[in-house]
């Protein structure tokens, strides 16, 4: 048994205390979510950490009462900072807050809150494992979510693996966290945020996940799946998220899917 010295124990505290997290929360027509406290549960958890932390809501040209309601929290609650963006989707609208995070760990967790922030807890240890990145899966099955999303997530993520990413089981789960070093190396890369146009309709959230944890295994980055606690959440109505309009996401998530593996055969994702 190693005994510690007082200084040692001490430095050691120091260090934990010192971990810095920039937490991006994507908004898109959220009103209903935002009207039930999530903001709030995201800051009743905070303040109880040790962590530093930061939270910048990202609104993504909300056409509800999202902005409204998102701003007035944000200037009350100390660490949360709101910015408004013109509707690009969420690959965009991620990006964008990335690029105002200023610590050294970036989180992007949706506003619905399905894994709630204090899963961010199972992440951060894997950090100090020398990994880059670290994301949230939420096992084969999708407690809460309707039939026609768990046939279609059980088929894309048969489809993806086939493709892209073996190794990684669930690609889709809005709760990760990267390095932000990182993060403002492979964002740049995903075809939604070079694309100059409006990029995702609506609420869509597309294949950019995938895309993300491929080109960052392309460049050589070490990336870490851990189970998180998962359950539908979303009382938003006002994203198009229809059944209808998740079967056409569904079909262009596939074609995204083979984009990218076209985009990789070209060496578009070549370590350079």
């Amino acid at each position: 048994m190693v005994l510690l010295s007082k200084k040692e124990r001490g430095q050691m505290t120091q260090t934990k205390k010192e971990t810095k997290v920039s937490i991006v929360i994507p908004c898109y027509n959220e009103e209903k979510n935002l009207n039930r406290g999530v903001l709030k549960e995201v800051y009743d958890f905070l303040k109880k950490q040790k962590f530093v932390w930061e939270v910048l809501v990202s609104n993504d040209g909300s056409t509800d009462q999202s902005p409204k309601i998102a701003k007035e929290f944000c200037q009350k609650h100390e660490g949360f900072r709101y910015f408004n963006f013109p509707h690009g989707g969420k690959p965009k609208v991620v990006w964008n807050g990335i690029q105002k995070a200023k610590y050294p760990l970036v989180l992007f967790t949706d506003m619905d809150q399905s894994t709630p922030l204090n899963q961010i807890k199972k992440l951060l240890p894997h950090f100090e494992k020398n990994f880059d990145i670290v994301i949230g899966s939420r096992g084969v099955r999708r407690k809460g979510a309707p039939w026609y999303r768990q046939l279609g997530a059980l088929t894309f993520r048969h489809l993806r693996s086939f493709f892209l990413l073996k190794n990684i089981g669930d690609t889709q789960c809005g709760f990760k966290m990267l390095k932000t070093t990182v993060a403002k190396k492979c964002f740049p890369l995903l075809a939604a945020v070079k694309s100059s146009g409006q990029g995702n309709e609506g609420g869509r959230v597309g294949a950019f996940d995938a895309e993300l944890l491929f080109i960052a295994q392309k460049q050589g980055y070490k990336i870490k799946e851990v189970e998180v606690v998962w359950h539908d959440e979303d009382e938003s109505d006002t994203k198009g998220q229809n059944q209808s309009r998740f079967v056409r996401e569904s079909i262009d998530m596939a074609k995204e899917i083979m984009r990218v593996k076209k985009n990789d055969t070209k060496g578009l994702y070549d370590k350079v």
